[in-house]
């Protein structure tokens, strides 16, 4: 707990990453000072200092520096930082992908519980007004039983344009391609929405020539309760076109769509009731005012190291995504042969 004490944040990585979440600690409302940052670019490291205020710092001074760690590196690194900064008693946020698979982040999981330390994962579409919204409209006993969900994510493959990197053609740092490193946003989502999924099959391509990259994958997702979903994941070159989500729900008595990620439009219609639609401040005016307050991935993450508390999501809020992934990837190695899921 360290109320009524400024929070030093350090940050592991000087990317694109790093950048947005200083923006999101900027709005966050909470005492925080960035102080540190590590990068193995020493030059990048030194520019993002620049910018930030913070210092340069080395890998193991950095963590004497600081109360609370931002994981922000290429994937391969994502396990072995967390966990050094968890035995030295530090809060950490990562970003997503936690790891390459599920059993290497089950791994994560019982490091940060062991050494009792906050923690949170980069699953920031929980916070965007869009599926906040869309979640509460489900939760509705109008909309009556969810049926299916059609989910098409695409954007510039991330290794060009304002990415300024390209470690995510590299399965040796990315482990794979748009499904875990893009998309898993969006499985988490699903199952956000929908509950927990009985079996998957899906097909990746590799169209870049990038080994074991997917930049294509079409999957199905049946849940346990009857919904069923399709999404389709793209890593293409029209640098016009960064992330973007068009999403589309049914359930019995209610159709919604979402038009973009962070401001919408989200329109929706239940039975017998004319169509309406929220999008940008007063959609996220509507959110707030249904009780849910979790706009600031920041927010929530430095409210829970100043008072001693749990975050949300957690490092463990992310193993289902991961599971879920590990499946999909099964049955597109197979030829895409139906995954059945454990309950």
């Amino acid at each position: 707990m360290l109320c009524g004490v400024t929070i030093r944040i350090g940050f592991y990585g000087a990317g694109l990453i790093s950048g947005i979440h200083t923006f999101f600690l900027g709005a966050s409302g909470v005492d925080h000072r960035i102080v540190a940052v590590h990068d193995p670019d020493a030059e990048r490291a030194a520019a993002w200092a620049a910018r930030t205020g913070a210092q340069a710092v080395g890998e193991d001074e950095l963590l004497d520096l600081v109360d609370a760690v931002y994981v922000c590196t290429w994937t391969a690194e994502h396990g072995r930082l967390v966990a050094k900064a968890a035995e030295a008693g530090k809060a950490v946020f990562c970003e997503k992908p936690l790891g390459f698979d599920a059993a290497e982040v089950e791994g994560m999981v019982d490091v940060v519980t062991r050494a009792g330390v906050t923690n949170q994962v980069g699953l920031v579409l929980r916070c965007y007004a869009p599926f906040r919204w869309v979640r509460q409209l489900l939760a509705d006993e109008r909309a009556g039983r969810p049926l299916g969900v059609v989910f098409r994510d695409d954007q510039f493959i991330p290794i060009q344009g304002y990415y300024a990197s390209n470690w995510r053609a590299d399965p040796t740092k990315a482990g794979r391609g748009t499904l875990l490193e893009h998309s898993i946003h969006d499985v988490d989502m699903l199952q956000w929405w929908l509950g927990p999924v009985g079996s998957v099959s899906a097909t990746t391509r590799e169209h870049h020539g990038l080994a074991r990259i997917d930049d294509l994958c079409a999957a199905r997702l049946d849940f346990t309760n009857g919904a069923a979903a399709t999404l389709m994941s793209v890593w293409h070159d029209i640098l016009e076109r960064p992330s973007m989500r068009h999403v589309e729900i049914f359930t019995e008595r209610m159709h919604a769509v979402i038009e973009d990620d962070f401001v919408g439009p989200v329109r929706w219609q239940f039975t017998g009731e004319p169509e309406q639609s929220l999008e940008g401040d007063a959609l996220e005016a509507a959110v707030r005012a249904a009780g849910d307050d979790r706009a600031n991935p920041a927010t929530a993450f430095l409210t829970a190291v100043r008072d001693g508390t749990r975050a949300e999501p957690d490092l463990a809020a992310a193993l289902p995504a991961h599971r879920l992934v590990d499946a999909l990837y099964r049955s597109a190695d197979d030829g895409g042969a139906l995954v059945t899921l454990p309950d």
